[in-house]
């Protein structure tokens, strides 16, 4: 079925086996564990070349090739193990890349951070160039990827720095001319509560945005004729509102507000240059935003409607280009990745629930459509577990919806369970292909993702019923779905194990110490395990005695502050006396979200209680598992923690 086409150099490839060439055995664990083969591409502005970021499951590299079928490799750059996190063209000649590492700096106070670095790599003089180098009082780091904005025909990156204001570093928009390397501070309107900035596209500062972290005020700052006037200002105690990028008509700025005649919604607010406002229309229906590929201007947006992912275009023509794309991809998931400047040619990510994901490149002008490759080397049909939608009420009425993912060569009927939550909290999960489940599956457990209250995309009042509910309804979210499903028949409940990462993490360890009785064992991912130090080490990342950080998470918790005694009553570690299941801790040491320190008092507790624990520290990991070696370890310890206390057969 799929053509895919192929690129080899140094040992990493860029291809895809034929439906032909499937495998009769299940695929080994390093199919899921590792590095996906390819982990982005990138279409040129002018939709002749690409730039595909790959991997050989553990050292990366980024190739740029020609678009056409069969195109040559034009050039090609080996990052070996640095965290690749984003890839932009810069017009025709320069490919923008940023990375992360996790770094302790000498001079700055507080914890390991993880930074982001920009490179510019010249295509023509081959060439890569480290933006923010030797800036005078800054430092070498950007906060996030380029904006990209072309002036007088030259290139040019606009990035958020930190330069330093009698010893604080604050927020400040750099000017980078790609062509010649020159790098200017723009000093309008720069503020030590700055968060945020937004570049028009003729290269001026557009738009600010200010978060007062003590006090939480939010405020939106526009720059119009007659220089920076205040647009909004609100309190917004749990954090800032940011901007979401330029208007529709790429002049004005775009910040996310909650809705002024219902405080349940969150609406898309257009802000002029006079400061002037209005709502985009059905905006609160929407998850995310499309802006036209050179970032000049809004022009759609994305919603999950059940489970379909739906684009809106706000251009006729556009959405009608859209829709003969899905059209070649009859039930499969279609996600458009990047597309050329005409808009006329698009790379798309399609999720099939029968081969899984994979990039292909369609072209509108010649009404074709050819695969690129797939996002998991060696991934075949008998590797794809079926993934199916449920929903199922919760002791309070309330109305869950999940994903259940079945073992294939399996009758539906009491199977073993792995409970899987999501981390986020404020997050949720799809129907789309996901590796840790499918590789669980793929061992013979059924796997149930749940949506529980608290989870993102559901609507304000959803998520505003999991406050306070860490440890209680949101855990018992989880233990429903396990009743329900057992209740039709299609597990076995007295074969159910937890396993989760970051708050999913934490889920685990409450389900082996706060909601027990529902599980034979318990592995927790990078989880919080002593919340009042928790937030302790996320005061002192913040260098703050009061953030919106710690506000967000008190609410979800349901305390009203450190001291609060509730704290320990929903902390694993002060209750890990109660445990009576075993208990897998993974952690990484490089995790600057949820500390290493997490996961060692968890182990401590459990030991001393005389409960059974194991610990497995991943080495230079950080909290996203973005080292395929050790995320390959985590998964096979996983695995064999699972065979081991809750057979699959």
């Amino acid at each position: 079925m799929k053509k895919l086409l192929a690129v080899a150099t140094a040992g990493f490839i860029v291809a895809a086996i034929g439906a032909g060439a499937a495998w009769a055995q299940v695929p080994p664990l390093s199919v899921y564990g590792r590095l996906p083969n390819v982990e982005q591409i990138e279409i040129s502005p002018d939709g002749t070349k690409l730039a595909i970021a790959v991997t050989d499951g553990e050292s990366r590299m980024l190739l740029i090739r020609e678009a056409a079928e069969g195109g040559k490799l034009l050039s090609a750059m080996n990052f070996a193990t640095t965290k690749l996190r984003g890839v932009q063209w810069a017009g025709m000649d320069h490919v923008l890349v940023t990375t992360s590492s996790t770094a302790e700096v000498h001079g700055l106070s507080g914890p390991k951070r993880e930074y982001l670095m920009a490179f510019d790599y010249n295509l023509v003089t081959k060439k890569q160039r480290l933006l923010m180098a030797n800036e005078e009082e800054a430092m070498n780091v950007v906060l996030e990827a380029p904006d990209v904005r072309f002036i007088d025909g030259v290139p040019y990156a606009f990035v958020e720095g930190v330069h330093f204001l009698d010893n604080r570093g604050v927020n400040t928009l750099y000017k980078i001319n790609l062509a010649t390397g020159a790098t200017r501070r723009l000093d309008s309107g720069v503020n030590e509560d700055t968060d945020d900035w937004l570049v028009s596209p003729d290269g001026q500062p557009l738009a600010q945005s200010r978060y007062d972290q003590k006090k939480g005020d939010w405020t939106l700052k526009i720059k119009g004729e007659r220089g920076w006037i205040t647009a909004e200002q609100v309190i917004s105690k749990m954090g800032s509102h940011g901007v979401a990028g330029i208007g529709r008509d790429g002049h004005s700025a775009l910040a996310w507000m909650d809705d002024e005649d219902d405080e349940d919604k969150t609406v898309l607010n257009e802000y002029a240059l006079d400061g002037s406002h209005v709502v985009i229309p059905d905006s609160a229906r929407f998850d995310g935003l499309i802006h036209a590929p050179d970032g000049s201007s809004l022009v759609g947006a994305f919603s999950l409607v059940g489970d379909d992912r739906r684009y809106i275009f706000f251009d006729a023509k556009l959405q009608t280009s859209w829709n003969a794309v899905t059209k070649a991809f009859p039930g499969e998931q279609v996600t458009l990745v990047s597309w050329s400047n005409d808009k006329r040619q698009l790379v798309v990510q399609v999720d099939s629930p029968t081969q899984g994901p994979a990039y292909a490149l369609v072209n509108l002008n010649t009404k074709s459509a050819s695969f690129l490759s797939e996002v998991y080397k060696d991934l075949t049909p008998e590797g794809v577990s079926k993934v199916e939608p449920i929903k199922y009420k919760a002791a309070d009425g309330l109305e869950i919806t999940g994903y259940l993912t079945l073992p294939n060569g399996k009758a539906p009927k009491n199977l073993p369970l792995v409970v899987l939550p999501h981390g986020g909290p404020k997050a949720r999960d799809t129907l789309e292909f996901d590796w840790w489940s499918q590789a669980l599956a793929s061992r013979g457990y059924a796997v149930l993702r749940p949506n529980f209250r608290g989870s993102d995309g559901f609507g304000w009042p959803f998520v505003k019923a999991g406050f306070g509910e860490w440890g209680k309804a949101m855990q018992t979210d989880l233990s429903d779905g396990v009743r329900y499903l057992a209740k039709q028949g299609t597990i076995d409940p007295k074969r159910v194990c937890i396993v989760g990462a970051s708050y999913g993490g934490y889920a685990a360890l409450a389900g082996a110490t706060l909601d027990r009785g529902v599980y034979r064992c318990a592995a927790s991912i990078a989880g919080p395990a002593d919340l009042k130090r928790f937030l302790v080490d996320k005061n002192r990342l913040y260098e703050s005695n009061d953030n919106s950080t710690q506000r967000f998470w008190l609410r979800y918790m349901g305390a009203d502050g450190l001291k609060d005694p509730d704290l320990a009553a929903i902390s694993p570690v002060q209750q890990a006396g109660k445990a009576e299941i075993p208990v897998l801790l993974i952690h990484g040491k490089d995790d600057t979200v949820v500390p290493y320190v997490q996961s060692t008092l968890m182990a401590d507790a459990l030991k001393k209680a005389g409960k059974p624990v194991e610990l497995i520290t991943l080495p230079s990991e950080d909290h996203w598992l973005s080292r395929g070696a050790t995320r390959l370890q985590m998964l096979t310890a996983v695995v064999g923690f699972l065979e081991k206390n809750n057979p699959p057969n």
